[in-house]
């Protein structure tokens, strides 16, 4: 198994959407990129954490490929607005990947590239080794299998 992380802006939508893509054995919710060790979600909803809401996927590369993954995560938001998806403004909504090894970098950075191509708005997800990744509380995991979507990524 591998894992892969990605922040795309209100991690509830982005979990369901690879939660639901074949290959994948497992996600969970949280938090990723910032300064502080342990951060509650209302700290990270004040913006002063730096953290991103971020969704963390364990895959089965012979079921799907990491590549098939970064194609389902340019899909689900708009990557050209800083800091934004939707309704959701803050750094806790940006456009990110977290790579876990080199081989995750080169391809992140050639979908980068290729995401690009025809846009007419720059792409502003970062890419970045990932750091430490931090559960969410329990209450935001798997979270439209309890309450209707109230946010919808992209697709």
């Amino acid at each position: 198994m591998e894992r892969a992380t990605f922040a795309a802006g209100c991690f509830w939508g982005v979990e369901d959407i690879f939660r639901k893509t074949p290959g994948v054995i497992s996600t969970q919710v949280g938090y990723c990129g910032g300064t502080s060790a342990q951060p509650s979600y209302e700290q990270v909803c004040s913006g002063r954490t730096g953290h991103a809401e971020a969704v963390e996927v364990e895959f089965d590369p012979r079921q799907v490929s990491y590549e098939a993954l970064l194609e389902v995560f340019w899909g689900l938001h708009d990557p050209t607005t800083l800091n934004r998806q939707g309704p959701d403004i803050g750094t806790q909504y940006r456009s990110a990947i977290f790579t876990h090894s080199a081989e995750q970098e080169s391809a992140a950075l050639a979908s980068r590239a290729q995401a690009q191509a025809g846009l007419k708005r720059s792409i502003v997800t970062e890419i970045t080794a990932a750091p430490t990744f931090y559960r969410a509380e329990d209450y935001h995991q798997k979270y439209y299998d309890r309450h209707a979507p109230v946010c919808a990524p992209r697709l």
